[in-house]
């Protein structure tokens, strides 16, 4: 009867500690699913940023203000703008002053 009751308090410890194991790597996954839960909202909020930034760099106020002053272009005449049809089986070459829009 002794060697039962030594075979079943052992059966008991392993028992034990196998619950106690898997409590702590559950506590440890749950630690670090929190950690990438947090690091996707910072990446969230970072994106959310990021495209407003996107938005106010391409203002068509911003680009032209480059445009002008950084790179010195400048809009051409309307006898140097030439259109291009590419549906047209004649690609002609036409100025805007000769073509009415």
């Amino acid at each position: 009867m002794t060697k039962f009751n030594i075979l079943l308090t052992l059966i008991v410890i392993a028992c034990a500690l196998g619950v106690v194991t898997s409590q702590h790597e559950a506590r440890k996954l749950f630690t670090k699913l929190e950690k990438e839960q947090e690091r996707a909202r910072n990446l969230s909020v970072e994106w959310s940023r990021l495209l407003l930034e996107q938005g106010a760099q391409a203002t068509r106020e911003r680009i032209e203000k480059i445009a002008t002053k950084d790179l010195l272009m400048r809009v051409p005449d309307g006898s140097q703008i030439r259109i291009i049809s590419l549906m047209e089986p004649n690609n002609s070459i036409d100025s805007v002053d000769d073509k009415k829009l």
